[in-house]
């Protein structure tokens, strides 16, 4: 039986790339694509895939935000992290929400292969540059955890944080989230309290500078 595989990359030229590299391996089937990740959570739910290979920045949603969700809502499913980032705070958040597999962009092509084997033998892959990251970060570990969007804010607050810093109003982001305008704005002055930042522009350079939301 092949193995059923979601994409979720906001570059078109990127998934296409995927696509072609995957479709050489008859044992693989691609049977969705997404461009955003709330659209990735709704198409994980949809088609049940064995792998999604996601973006660690995404629109809408971020990569860390919708693999925590895909793993609460399809926990079967094996996450294959794509990024640019190799921050540790961005590999540590998004094995931390599940991911199985981190893979730096610049050698995704050549590794993809070898990190769909390796996670579907419920094993955990990391690029070799990324693995570097993972020993500094659990083993040589800071004597203080930094401070970051992902120890400040809830779950439910960087959602927010992310579609504030993409320009939605208050009203959009509550027909996103299915919650009322009020509980936006409590979310947005918690929000702005937590980091003591109390202007919309100065909160998306914080968004982009954090990874909660692509430049």
């Amino acid at each position: 039986m092949s193995l059923k595989v979601l994409l979720a990359d906001d570059h078109k030229i990127v998934r296409d790339g995927l696509r072609t590299l995957l479709a050489k391996n008859t044992e693989i089937r691609v049977v969705g694509e997404a461009e955003d990740g709330r659209t990735t959570v709704q198409l994980a739910k949809k088609h049940s895939p064995d792998i999604v290979i996601i973006d660690v920045a995404m629109p809408d949603l971020n990569g860390i935000e919708a693999t925590r969700q895909i793993m609460a809502d399809c926990p079967g499913v094996k996450v294959v992290a794509v990024s640019m980032h190799s921050d540790r705070r961005f590999v540590s958040e998004m094995l931390k929400a599940g991911a199985a597999a981190y893979l730096s962009k610049d050698c995704v092509f050549d590794e993809l292969e070898t990190a769909i084997r390796t996670v579907i033998s419920n094993k955990v892959y990391l690029s070799p540059d990324i693995s570097g990251v993972v020993v500094e970060n659990y083993v040589r570990h800071s004597p203080q955890p930094e401070s970051s969007a992902f120890s400040l804010l809830s779950d439910r607050e960087r959602e927010v944080l992310q579609l504030l810093a993409e320009g939605r109003t208050a009203k959009e982001i509550a027909t996103q989230l299915h919650v009322s305008i009020k509980t936006v704005e409590t979310h947005r002055t918690n929000i702005m309290t937590k980091l003591n930042i109390h202007r919309i522009a100065e909160l998306t350079k914080y968004a982009i500078r954090e990874g909660l939301t692509p430049l």
